[in-house]
């Protein structure tokens, strides 16, 4: 009786594909930790978020933004990372599983003799073209460019191969033309994927689990504020630095005053952020100066040193969204910077190059008429952490954080205003500070008595950069706008926050903040998104009472 061979069908090679990129992700990660071997399917977000067209990643940030918001899945910028990191594996497992697919259609075409060659070749394309997408992204992995190059095409060599022999064990198993012998061959095969399936299943998580267990917590690198060799000019304990006298009480559930580095937002443009050696480490300033130069970190702490409680934001914090903090900074003015290099009549401004990839253009006049521009080594009196920007970042007033480098690798002093990384993605070129009001609470909770009537507590921020806020003013149920107490604030660079104690009659109620900034400009009522300039708008919320 004659027997045939039955070619496994597209979906098989589908499912093949998945069931072996799933231990193939799970190595990528306990390599990494390992060994520091790049991290492809982190490369992957990162290559597609410099690359995809600028609408297309500010549609993607929009609509994670919006859904962390509309979920309440938790803080934006945490939970935004994950979602991150999430899509390229995501990404990697879905090119595994068209891969897979592709695979096994060639395989259909070779004499089964050819199979495993012909799955090698193909692994080691598809791997070339995986590390060329890493190389060009990757600055976390810790080994040399030929090894990760290397590895990464190997590790999709050693996949071509583990297909094209699932797909020739599957091959050998003969079909007759009776239905019995049909039937026990699909009773083989799907016993066969199951085991494989079985294999995948503990590959995965074995690897996953000790690449998790391995995986080193982030610590503060670097020397303590104490020995930056500085005078100090402003120097005082952070404890000090935070207290606030004054005599109004942040109605109750306001944020807090002073935000904790762990709580404060952090957005970066990658899906990791750069571990960088304080030891060897330094700061090329070079281009259009008389007196070139390269510091060290333990010279820029000789300078004379400052301190500035300041409250920083992200461009894309939507209406009352949380990417916006509060803390206390320290480092060296830039005017002593520039004092030193001596720029050129010709330089007109600086490009601030960092280890992640980020660029940003500063006009020199803006640090020349403002000492407060800064190059910042410490928050909250010790070493920025590797995510918030060790060694160095820069502190530019007036604007949001996407014109304010973190991770600084060097600065040229140019002669004339280039685009940025944010600006050539459609992002604003100045990036001023908008004005914008936040009610932070209704605070139901805390309803009291007095002459006769019952009094809610409203409270919230309000921030305008050190333009200062001037006044605050709350409208309920669409009546008059009437004014609300401020607190004195930590410092001129720093949110201000409000309170109004209303006497509310029982039912439910709509209330709307806004303000007017310290120079008697008011904010932008007219709602308008987060891109390209910031977000406007009054901020609204209800309450039953």
């Amino acid at each position: 009786m004659e027997t045939t061979i039955k070619k496994p069908s597209l979906i098989t090679g589908m499912i093949v594909g998945a069931l072996v990129t799933a231990p193939l992700i799970a190595f990528f990660f306990l390599a990494d930790v390992l060994v520091g071997l790049p991290l492809l399917p982190f490369d992957l977000t990162d290559w597609s978020a410099r690359n995809l067209p600028g609408g297309v990643i500010t549609f993607v940030i929009d609509t994670m933004v919006s859904i962390i918001r509309g979920l309440n899945l938790g803080r934006t910028d945490v939970v935004a990372k994950l979602a991150e990191q999430a899509t390229g594996v995501i990404t990697l497992f879905g090119l595994g599983i068209v891969a897979g697919a592709l695979l096994f259609t060639l395989l259909k075409r070779v004499h089964r003799d050819q199979a495993f060659i012909t799955g090698a070749v193909f692994g080691l394309v598809f791997g070339i073209l995986m590390a060329l997408v890493s190389s060009s992204v990757n600055f976390s992995a810790t080994t040399s460019t030929a090894v990760n190059f290397i590895y990464i095409a190997l590790m999709f060599v050693l996949w071509g191969v583990v297909v094209a022999w699932i797909y020739t064990d599957m091959t050998r198993l003969p079909v007759t033309a009776a239905e019995t012998a049909t039937t026990a061959q699909q009773l083989d095969r799907r016993q066969f994927l199951v085991r494989v399936g079985g294999a995948t299943a503990t590959l995965t998580v074995v690897g996953a689990g000790l690449s998790a267990l391995l995986a080193p917590q982030e610590e503060v690198i670097g020397t303590t504020v104490a020995d930056t060799g500085g005078t100090g000019s402003d120097a005082q304990a952070t404890a000090e630095a935070v207290v606030n006298d004054g005599k109004l009480q942040p109605a109750p559930g306001t944020r807090a005053e002073y935000t904790p580095v762990n709580d404060h937002y952090l957005i970066s443009i990658s899906t990791r952020y750069p571990i960088i050696d304080a030891a060897t480490w330094t700061l090329p300033i070079t281009g259009l100066v008389d007196n070139p130069k390269t510091y060290t970190l333990d010279e820029l702490k000789a300078f004379e040193s400052m301190d500035q409680t300041i409250t920083m934001a992200c461009i894309s914090n939507p209406l009352a969204g949380d990417l916006i903090g509060t803390t206390r900074w320290t480092g060296v003015s830039f005017q002593k910077v520039l004092d030193e290099i001596q720029p050129t009549a010709e330089g007109k401004f600086v490009r601030i190059t960092a280890a992640d990839g980020f660029d940003e253009i500063m006009e020199l006049e803006v640090a020349r008429q403002d000492e407060n521009v800064m190059l910042a080594y410490a928050w909250n009196d010790e070493p920025l952490t590797a995510s918030h920007g060790f060694p160095l970042r820069v502190y530019i007033p007036n604007h949001y954080g996407m014109k304010q480098p973190r991770w600084i690798t060097g600065m040229e002093v140019i002669p004339e205003w280039e685009e940025g990384y944010w600006v050539r993605r459609g992002w604003s070129k100045e990036a001023i500070m908008r004005a914008t009001s936040v009610i932070d609470t209704v605070a139901t909770d805390a309803v009291y008595e007095q002459d006769g009537a019952s009094y809610v507590p409203i409270g919230g921020i309000s921030f305008a950069g050190p333009r200062g806020i001037s006044k605050v003013e709350i409208s309920i149920d669409g009546g008059d706008w009437v004014e609300a107490q401020l607190r004195d604030p930590l410092s001129d660079r720093t949110w201000v926050i409000w309170r109004y104690d209303w006497a509310f009659v029982e039912g439910s109620h709509n209330f709307r903040v806004r303000c007017v900034d310290g120079s008697g400009e008011p904010q932008i009522e007219s709602d308008a998104p987060v891109r390209p300039d910031g977000a406007t708008g009054v901020h609204r919320v209800s309450s039953f009472l």
